[in-house]
This record gives C-alpha cells, structure tokens and sequence, in this order.
C-alpha cells in the first residue's frame, strides 16, 4: 500500500516529495522538505534571488517578494527584458540565504557558516488583471509594513501600468540548514592551538531617521511596531508577515 503524506490544515500535504530537482546532495542530513521550514525561511526574508536563463545564459535576479499561501509574488517593471522572460512561463529557481553564524574551526576545511536556506522551483506569470495588481501592489507594501497601503496615496494607473506582478506557484521546494559550533577532526581538538569560535550573525534595524519635511504632529502607524532600534530583521519580517498573511 502507497504511504500517504500527511497534510496541513487546508489540505496540502506537510512535505514536498524529494525528487532529482529539490534533492538536497551535499550534507543530506541538512535538507529539509516540509512546507513549515521553508515556509518559515521564505517569511522571515525581505529579499530573494530569482534563477533562469534568458537568451541562452544564466541570469540571476535580486528582488524583494513575498508568500501568500502556495503563491509566491514579486514586482519589476513592465518594460523589463527580465520580467518579459519570465512570465513566459519558463523554468524559474528563487532563493533566499539567512547567514546566521561565522565558525572559526582548527583547520580552514571546517571552517564554515551557520545559515537557512531555501530554494523553491517553479513557472511564473505576470497578473494581468488590472484591479488584482493593484490591490497586490498595495499586498507588496503591507507585507514589509502592515497596514500601510491605506495610509498612502494609491498607486495611480501610469504606475500600475508601468508595474508587473509576477506570481509564482511553488511546484517544488527544499531547504538545508547548519545549526552548529565548531565541527573538527577529532585529533585536532588536541593537536592544532589554534583559536577557534562561533561568531553569530544578525541584520538589526537602526533608529529611524525622519523625513526632513515631515508634516508636523504625525505619530508613528501602529503597524510599525515590530520596527524597534536593534530588532533584528528576520523576527520582524516574520512577525509582518504573520500581521499581513498569517
């Protein structure tokens, strides 16, 4: 009898399927596949880089994005030769990298990094709905800052036409993690002296510097929060995306 994969609250099952494509290779033991991981790594990042090739070479495309669901969205410019290839439906790989931690070992072949990882493959294709794009431009700016979008002026229609919205579903996806001090060979615990550590990594938030021309007697928006001096990144995307989409 076929093994049955269990499934999460709306009917996905939990872990994508390994397969050739999202296979982890290297350190096998780090590779994750259930959709809460990578989910996590995915919503606790502002930024990804988006792999495919166009014209016969590779390009590899930094962007801000976001997740909604199985869904995945990004923005560019309509006029872009990059967004014209991509939502030509052909084969995409966005990624996104948390540096976590520098390992200082006794030999530079263990020297290494904490990190999480995700990787997740998939087509995508530019919205195309006019009133759909408008209303996940204004999705683009609550993600990093909810609430926001009712706060500003709307996008008007030159901007809303010079803006594509590219969706991507995730077919596929995997992450790999190191979560770990300094790994030596055993007989150099004892044979190198050699001075070794773990140095954590984090992008914190500095104080915000204010609009010189700022209208008078305006209080910080009560979405901003999570936006406190030395709040690390991560733990605030996460808890924006939870306050937009969770």
């Amino acid at each position: 009898m076929k093994r049955q994969t269990p499934a999460d609250q709306n009917g996905m099952p939990d872990r994508f399927p390994v397969t050739p494509v999202n296979r982890v290779r290297r350190m096998p033991d780090r590779g994750h596949y259930d959709r809460a991981t990578i989910h996590a790594i995915l919503d606790a990042a502002l930024l990804c880089h988006i792999a495919y090739v166009i014209d016969g070479r590779p390009c590899c495309m930094p962007t801000s994005f976001w997740r909604e669901g199985e869904h995945l969205y990004w923005h560019g410019s309509s006029a872009s030769r990059m967004i014209r290839t991509q939502a030509q439906g052909i084969d995409l790989c966005l990624t996104v990298t948390h540096l976590d931690a520098l390992v200082m070992a006794r030999s530079g072949f263990h020297h290494s990094v904490n990190y999480r990882s995700a990787m997740v493959f998939g087509q995508a294709r530019a919205v195309e709905d006019m009133e759909e794009k408008r209303a996940l431009m204004d999705r683009l700016v609550d993600r990093i800052y909810p609430g926001r979008s009712s706060l500003i002026r709307p996008p008007n229609a030159s901007e809303v036409r010079a803006t594509s919205i590219m969706r991507m579903e995730i077919e596929t996806a995997s992450a790999k993690i190191r979560d770990k001090h300094v790994s030596d060979d055993e007989t150099d615990y004892a044979d190198v002296p050699a001075w070794t550590a773990l140095y954590p990594v984090t992008q914190v938030l500095g104080a915000p510097s204010l609009c010189p021309r700022q209208q008078p007697g305006l209080e910080r928006p009560a979405g901003m929060a999570d936006f406190a001096p030395g709040a690390r990144l991560d733990e605030v995307m996460t808890a924006t995306w939870r306050r937009s989409f969770g």
